[in-house]
């Protein structure tokens, strides 16, 4: 065991030996830094647009998106209008407080945003969300940045 040269044996040992316990700490760090960088969480990417007066929700059901290449996503899965309704269906009737949280790319059209809202009261939800990036200020309006679609009056 641990002895001293030249002490007495009856010494008691009062030190502490820390190396044991640093060598431990010192793999698990190394492979806390090894993982961290290895683990990304799977998103889609969605350019949402800014808006200064955005609330936080206090829970989500569903969460719906657009993308820009027309897809319909259901938390993550492509979905179909059909397939889309009898999910809203099935949760509406499991439960009588469904929220529906809207996410749209700034590029879909608003005529694509508002036939979701309309297909989602079709099926007696009422309470939804636009999911937006909260910005500081309002923004510029995005038809004078050249990012809207329409077309100002006097612009023609």
């Amino acid at each position: 065991m641990a002895s001293r040269l030249g002490g007495d044996d009856d010494d008691v040992i009062a030190d502490i030996n820390i190396t044991p316990f640093v060598d431990i700490i010192l793999v698990v760090l190394i492979i806390f830094m090894v993982t961290a960088t290895t683990i990304v969480q799977s998103s889609i990417k969605v350019n949402l647009p800014d808006a200064a007066t955005g609330e936080a929700t206090e829970s989500t059901s569903l969460g719906l998106t657009l993308l820009t290449d027309g897809r319909l996503l259901l938390d993550g899965e492509t979905l179909d209008a059909e397939s889309l309704r009898a999910r809203l269906r099935s949760a509406k009737a499991s439960s009588d407080e469904v929220v529906c949280l809207i996410a749209a790319d700034r590029a879909v059209a608003h005529g694509r945003v508002i036939w979701l809202i309309d297909l989602i009261r079709s099926e007696g939800i009422s309470k939804f969300a636009l999911n937006i990036d909260k910005a500081e200020m309002v923004p510029s309006d995005p038809a004078t940045r050249g990012e809207g679609r329409g077309v100002l009056p006097g612009d023609e």
